[in-house]
């Protein structure tokens, strides 16, 4: 089946690139039966392996938590970590919608997306004293949980989950616009990211958006390792996991503001 994940799928013609046709039983004898130099050669590149991303995925995320701890220790002023938060932005629309594999993009987003948690962090924190700790371990009981999940085929990767996914995620991407625009007007918009029972509901429904997408960077991981991608295409893999985890950092840090008193 092939994996739909909007950051870094790859099309049916794309997978056959990297795995090659099947040959026939005939063409198989040729094959055999052709000499040596005729041989055909192995591809020019070398296959991605789960170790490819799993040392790409500690990198860019290393990258991101050492921004963030810097920013926190310099206390970088406001308009500096929404100055990072715009790069950020950019340079992860670009690989995205290009679905690079240039290291030094992805992990120039990684230090960018950085500075802002780090800023964002420091502010939660100095306002409700140990929420950086209990968000940073609600994102990694997520993350295990996903993984355990997709581990054991208890939810398995479909079509039809793919399309109700991604539906999801755009209609609440697009609730918080308007939630966005009507704040302008209306104090609280549509009440979508305040301390009420519609700003705790949607926040669960953010935060289950983002384990969804966990779920497809973990089928993207497993095609492209079975399908013979190319070693590269870890660091769009990394780039993908990065993307969920702050998704689901930030809405963990702000569904626990909710619920934890401030000193």
């Amino acid at each position: 089946m092939e994996s739909k994940n909007p950051v870094f799928s790859r099309s049916r013609q794309q997978s056959a690139g990297w795995a090659g046709p099947t040959p026939s039983p005939g063409q198989l004898q040729n094959m055999y039966d052709a000499p040596s130099y005729a041989q055909p050669t192995r591809p020019a590149y070398r296959t991605m392996t789960l170790d490819d991303v799993v040392v790409r995925g500690f990198l860019t995320l290393g990258a991101l938590v050492a921004a963030a701890a810097a920013a926190w220790v310099l206390n970088v002023p406001p308009m500096v970590a929404i100055g990072a938060a715009v790069v950020a932005l950019i340079l992860g629309l670009i690989a995205s919608f290009t679905q690079s594999t240039n290291p030094a993009l992805i992990l120039g987003y990684a230090i960018f997306e950085g500075v802002f948690l780090g800023k964002i962090s420091s502010v939660f924190e100095g306002m409700i004293s140990g929420i950086v700790l209990q968000a940073v371990l609600g994102t990694a009981f997520a993350f295990g949980a996903v993984l355990t999940v997709y581990s054991l085929r208890i939810i398995r990767v479909t079509p039809k989950l793919v399309k109700f996914g991604l539906a999801a995620g755009i209609a609440a991407l697009g609730l918080l616009l308007v939630n966005m625009i009507l704040g302008i007007f209306v104090d609280g918009g549509l009440g979508l990211r305040t301390d009420s029972p519609i700003g705790w509901v949607f926040s669960i429904v953010m935060i289950l958006i983002g384990c969804f997408f966990l779920l497809l960077d973990f089928d993207s991981i497993e095609q492209g390792v079975r399908e013979g991608a190319p070693e590269k295409f870890a660091w769009q893999c990394a780039f993908g996991l990065t993307l969920s985890l702050v998704w689901i950092y930030l809405e963990v840090l702000r569904f626990v503001s909710y619920f934890t008193s401030s000193d």
